[in-house]
């Protein structure tokens, strides 16, 4: 069963340990070996940088985009930039697995879209709009704090020039008014790259059952969060399958796909690498989902937003 993981943050910790982590074989949730186990099709790789720590986002942004590079130039045999529906299938016919690039802050915009453009330009191909701080696109749902503030007059433009750039919008962490904001004002599909369902667990990172149905309207797609805090039930793989099954009646099966949060979620006892994902498919077909159904939730769902967006 192949699988696309819409969002991880092992580029981060890979940066962050000055080489001692490698990309190829290390202890973390996801390497290139166990990404082989998994079959994956496509990982989403984010640049999560923390506008608290660094004066200059951008710069910090720009040093980590190279530090991604490094590590897929590093493992050119197995693992390729891709940054289109075509790069995708050239790297699986050529047998390797494709490495989208993305951030997780649009805060290292700076509030200038010359900064969207640089971004592009250099492959990155989603941007997560916030994190967990208010910052020039919008505001999060940091401990339901902002969830009535929307996008800023910046952050309509941002919506607007990713919508004609081709790159994915992503409102995992956007607050609820700014997810409306972003579900009125795009013409293309976006996302929500990791994040569950709210009546499941009522948490202030997961969606709602309207912004699921609003979500899946737009052609969009909820990436399943791994998360224990999110999930409930200490992340059971039970707790997975209350949650996609819940997505799925709500908003439908096209509507939902994976976003396991690996190497940025808390440590996991049901499910502790993307090596293991087999777990998650054998309990959903314990559950009564289909072959098909599984392939929908596992990759189909994911390509075909990066089809419809990307190009």
């Amino acid at each position: 069963m192949k699988l696309i993981d819409l969002h991880c943050d092992t580029i981060l910790n890979c940066i962050n340990s000055d080489g001692k982590i490698k990309l190829n074989r290390n202890d973390l949730c996801i390497d290139i070996q166990k990404l082989k186990r998994a079959d994956s099709f496509g990982q989403l790789f984010a640049l999560f940088v923390d506008l608290e720590k660094y004066n200059n986002p951008m710069d910090r942004c720009l040093y980590m985009i190279d530090g991604f590079y490094r590590e897929i130039e590093e493992n050119s045999n197995d693992i390729a930039f891709a940054g289109s529906i075509k790069e995708l299938k050239k790297n699986r016919s050529e047998g390797k697995i494709s490495a989208f690039l993305t951030v997780e802050e649009g805060g290292v915009l700076e509030g200038r879209l010359q900064n969207l453009r640089t971004l592009y330009k250099r492959g990155v191909r989603l941007i997560t709009l916030t994190w967990n701080y208010s910052n020039c696109i919008g505001y999060p749902n940091f401990q339901w704090e902002h969830k009535d503030k929307g996008l800023t007059a910046f952050g309509v433009e941002v919506v607007a020039e990713m919508n004609r750039l081709g790159m994915l919008i992503d409102v995992s962490h956007l607050s609820d008014q700014g997810f409306y904001d972003a579900a009125r004002l795009s013409k293309k599909p976006f996302v929500a790259s990791h994040s569950d369902a709210r009546t499941v667990v009522n948490h202030w990172r997961n969606l709602s059952d309207d912004m699921l149905k609003k979500l899946a309207e737009k052609g969009g797609v909820a990436g399943l969060n791994l998360e224990p805090e999110f999930l409930g039930e200490v992340g059971s793989v039970e707790a997975m399958v209350k949650h996609v099954i819940h997505m799925t009646n709500t908003a439908g099966i096209e509507a939902v796909a994976i976003g396991t949060d690996f190497d940025g979620c808390s440590p996991l006892t049901a499910i502790t690498n993307i090596g293991d994902i087999h777990i998650l498919v054998y309990a959903l077909s314990k559950a009564g989902f289909s072959d098909e159904d599984i392939e929908k939730i596992m990759y189909r769902n994911a390509k075909r937003v990066i089809k419809d967006v990307l190009g």
